[in-house]
């Protein structure tokens, strides 16, 4: 058990005077900067668009908090990397967490973690669809005029489990149980959605269902803008392709190899491992070439990019299709096809950051949920980096990174009669763009 009015235990003097330590400070903080994230969620609406998908089963006239409450207070633990929620037993008392919730430091408790735990197994599937078109609807809003193009780069991420799941499988690569969710994001980092589905590489009418979910979803709100889907080999196929075609979306996607498109690029090869042999010291030799081919199963010959690589390693060849007309081949695999690595950052930010791989719940529904409740964190990290200065260092900052400078400030609370008054560290070294970001956060486009 916590007593604090006892010292802590171990401390050595300083300048010949005992230290003596007690957990007996009061209203005190260690999430100042929640106060920041808390403008950010009032301006996205995140916590308010995903209660109003669910059904609240509960007596209305017994109810203490409200279904909009219990998410914004996950969203927040999440964001300040709290992702269990037995953490909320102690922080349903913080001060900072009260005043986040829109709750006077001296008034009630938050949430209790029993409370936020049935909050997940709550929402249904179709609740759980309506969600998926929040998600995309709160995307949509997030700009300020209508796009002319947008990219959509669709991965995968493994997510391994260690319980009896359901949906999940066990995947002889990486030699585990787990899920592999699909997840969107554009070329800029904003979240779209994610679907959880077992550990296994997806078919084409699989992807195909997803895209049309998606792109659907997208054109109610932007119905002449172009949109470019961008992904690796995993998601090329006939299907995939040929739905593309018919329902005017462009696409550059990854081709695993085949003898059938090494022909084309024998000579090229070669030519590029003489050159490296006649100057190795000039680094590695890179090529391009296009040509139009197809596998069998495609109903038309496509256009296909190929880049060849010699170095030490021998060759390495690596192969994309693509429907877009003109630009020359190096331009689109490198500036175009190769930007997809950076949703890779997202996606770790994503998990590593914010702990999206905490699908623990034993029913599928309760961890779609959990999927999106760490994308509306995700959606509140990076509107509070989308406020940053554009040439500042900020503006490409880790999410853990503005978690520790910006969230992590310790905090005294004084409430009086009219005001609440936070005395924070005067030594604080991220006093002055804290400040930069809550002037500009107003400015964040809902």
């Amino acid at each position: 058990m916590n007593h604090s009015t006892l010292p802590l235990p171990g401390l050595s003097p300083v300048g010949g005077k005992t230290v003596v330590a007690r957990f007996d400070g009061g209203l005190l903080s260690s999430d100042a900067g929640l106060l920041a994230l808390r403008e950010v969620e009032k301006r996205l609406g995140v916590a308010e668009r995903l209660a109003a998908c669910i059904d609240d089963p509960r007596s209305q006239d017994q109810v203490v908090h409200r279904l909009a409450d219990l998410i914004r207070f996950r969203l927040l633990m999440i964001a300040a990397g709290y992702e269990d929620c037995n953490d909320a037993t102690s922080l349903r008392a913080d001060p900072i967490f009260k005043m986040a919730q829109d709750v006077l430091p001296s008034d009630r408790h938050l949430a209790s973690q029993p409370t936020l735990s049935r909050l997940e197994n709550v929402p249904d599937a179709r609740s759980l669809v309506r969600m998926g078109r929040t998600m995309i609807d709160l995307y949509c809003a997030s700009f300020r005029q209508v796009p002319k193009q947008i990219v959509l780069d669709l991965d995968d991420t493994f997510d391994a489990v260690h319980g009896d799941q359901q949906l999940r499988l066990f995947n002889a690569h990486y030699d585990e149980y787990g899920f592999q969710p699909m997840v969107v994001f554009d070329g800029e980092g904003r979240f779209i959605t994610a679907v959880l589905r077992p550990a296994k590489r997806p078919k084409g009418t699989e992807i195909r269902a997803h895209l049309r979910r998606l792109i659907r979803a997208i054109r109610t709100h932007w119905p002449t803008t172009r949109i470019l889907i961008r992904a690796d080999s995993h998601y090329c196929g006939p299907l995939v392709i040929d739905w593309c075609r018919a329902n005017g979306v462009d696409f550059i996607l990854g081709v695993a190899s085949t003898s059938t498109l090494r022909r084309h690029i024998a000579g090229l090869e070669a030519s590029a491992k003489a050159r490296f042999a006649a100057a190795p010291l000039q680094g590695k030799v890179r090529r391009f070439t296009e040509f139009f081919d197809g596998a069998e199963s495609w109903s038309r010959v496509e256009r296909i990019i190929a880049r060849v690589e010699a170095g030490e390693q021998g060759s390495d060849t690596r192969f994309i299709v693509t429907n877009l007309a003109g630009g020359k081949a190096r331009t689109l695999y490198e500036r175009i096809y190769c930007r997809r690595g950076i949703a890779e950052n997202h996606i770790k930010a994503w998990k590593a950051h914010l702990a999206a791989d905490r699908t623990s719940c034993t029913k599928a529904t309760a961890n779609q949920f959990r999927l999106f409740l760490h994308a509306g964190a995700y959606w509140l990290m990076w509107g509070l980096r989308a406020m940053m200065p554009k040439r500042s260092l900020w503006r490409i900052a880790q999410f853990d990174t503005l978690r520790l400078r910006l969230i992590k400030i310790a905090a005294r609370v004084v409430e009086r009669k009219t005001q609440i008054r936070l005395h924070l560290p005067s030594a604080c070294p991220d006093q002055t763009i804290l400040r930069v970001v809550l002037g500009r956060i107003p400015r964040l486009v809902t």
